[in-house]
């Protein structure tokens, strides 16, 4: 039969027919496997081996890592970058103009007119970096700092903005960063956790335990949640001695491995197991590393851990202290988080409508605790292993919502950065438009800053996976490049 459709050609009709068809699809799978063999394919996968009974056992990266630890400091609430880090001459000119062809609407409302930085901005260190008065002590360590002016998220809401800064996905149920990297590289320290969560002293954060949670990865690489205000609860027992205790746990043991050596190869078991050896050698690590009564007078104040005229700032700092012990002791990954979740950005960052008036509270509780923990790990030598992140989940408008003094929503150009272990000091990464509304040179999404922490830590985003429903999951989707700009 030779008619066809006259739309077709010849050759293109003749591949529809069952010959044609054959034919053309052994030709492409050809081509793929050759493809694959040339390399031109997708990196492959290397999701570790992880025995159950010792879920936490160092294991090797995909190449040799910068960092082996890494501190989070992550702002709840959204700080503006306006206000921070990136600094717009052309808006301090603008200043109570309208936005020529800008939004109307956004997220919480009509937009006002475009608002100057609400803090003087100065030149800083040898490389004369302009950053805002508002955070005098974290601006002397420019120098030390390589900023991402460029990232944009893809939500505009807080809690799937934190779920994608987290977890790389603005849905729950996905692992955090720092499960994955437990996940693959386990611990240094048999006797603490190998991921911590440290909240706020005002609260935790808008999406709660998912910014530390495990998601589809087993569930022994969640974070653990502690702060030096509310440590591990029941790691004791009220009433019980210590030798009952001791006893009741060498029972426990011996019941254990019998009905293990009953069911070899129960992995769920093993795992039980292995948590409740862990919480019994976090009764006596534990206690200790939260102390804080053994740290001298002199650096308690450097933190400003001893402020009796600020009860948040001081509890915050000692967060921050907390937070350097567990480095120094193999910790594989600290969470600091500054800020709750939203009351109207009284108790964080999320400035709609007394921008100044709040921040000027907020930025007093984080620029001192912070910048002497990065000080202090500094002169301990903690930056030569530690990869410091300084993260929130989206920036601010340019302008002030109308009728109000803060500004709303901006997923569309932010500003994180990071210093220690790896990392390019000094260096500025990524340019926002002359408001600073959008990203306009270098645009980062998130999987751009999740990658190259990963490969901070020596891991291939590509190819640290996990298994779920079929699909072999990554942090970072099927996105994601590695900043080399800002490595060292």
């Amino acid at each position: 039969m030779n008619d066809h459709d006259p739309m077709l050609s010849r050759s293109e009709f003749s591949s529809l027919n069952r010959r044609g068809f054959l034919s053309s699809t052994a030709s492409a799978l050809g081509s793929v496997a050759l493809l694959d063999l040339l390399g031109g394919g997708t990196a492959q996968a290397a999701s570790p081996a992880i025995d159950p009974a010792r879920p936490f056992v160092p294991r090797a990266s995909h190449y040799p890592a910068k960092a082996k630890n890494v501190l989070v400091i992550f702002c709840a609430g959204a700080v503006s970058q306006l206000e921070t880090w990136d600094y717009k001459p052309e808006l301090i000119k603008q200043d109570g103009k309208p936005l020529a062809g800008g939004p109307a609407v956004t997220f919480q409302g009509p937009a006002g007119d475009l608002a100057r930085p609400q803090y003087k901005f100065r030149q800083r260190g040898q490389t004369g970096k302009w950053v805002s008065d508002m955070i005098p002590h974290l601006a002397e360590l420019t120098d030390d700092i390589a900023f991402i002016h460029s990232l944009t998220s893809k939500s505009n809401t807080h809690g799937p903005a934190e779920n994608f800064l987290s977890t790389g996905n603005i849905l729950d149920g996905f692992p955090s960063l720092g499960s994955w990297a437990t996940y693959a590289l386990g611990s240094e320290n048999a006797n603490l956790p190998a991921y911590v969560a440290i909240p706020d002293p005002r609260g935790v954060p808008q999406n709660g335990s998912n910014n530390w949670g495990p998601g589809f990865l087993p569930a022994a690489f969640q974070g653990t949640p502690l702060s030096s205000k509310n440590p591990i609860r029941h790691l004791t027992s009220d009433g019980v001695g210590a030798d009952a205790d001791q006893a009741t746990r060498s029972l426990l043991q011996r019941m254990n491995e019998r009905h293990q050596d009953q069911h070899p190869g129960n992995g769920k078991l093993a795992a039980r197991i292995a948590s409740y050896e862990l919480a019994a050698r976090m009764q006596l690590s534990v206690p200790e590393i939260s102390d804080l009564s053994t740290e001298p007078a002199h650096v308690l104040r450097s933190y400003g851990a001893d402020d009796e005229s600020n009860l948040t700032r001081a509890a915050f700092a000692r967060n921050c202290i907390l937070a350097r012990r567990m480095i120094e002791r193999g910790v594989r990954f600290v969470q600091v988080f500054n800020g709750a979740y939203a009351s109207g950005g009284e108790l964080n960052w999320d400035g709609h409508s007394k921008l100044k008036e709040q921040y000027d509270k907020h930025a007093a509780i984080l620029d001192q605790p912070t910048a002497a923990l990065i000080k202090d790990m500094k002169s301990r030598g903690l930056l030569e292993d530690t990869l410091v992140v300084w993260c929130t989940e989206f920036g601010r408008m340019p302008f002030f919502q109308k009728g109000a003094k803060g500004r709303d929503h901006n997923p569309d150009g932010f500003t994180c950065w990071l210093t220690g272990a790896g990392v390019k000091p000094g260096v500025s990464h990524g340019v926002t438009d002359e408001l600073g509304q959008k990203a306009v040179q270098d645009i980062r999404p998130l999987y751009d800053f999740n990658a190259t922490i990963l490969h901070l830590l020596g891991l291939d985003h590509e190819r640290l996976t996990f298994e779920h429903n079929g699909v072999q999951r990554r942090l970072t989707n099927v996105e994601g490049d590695v900043i080399h700009e800002v490595l060292a």
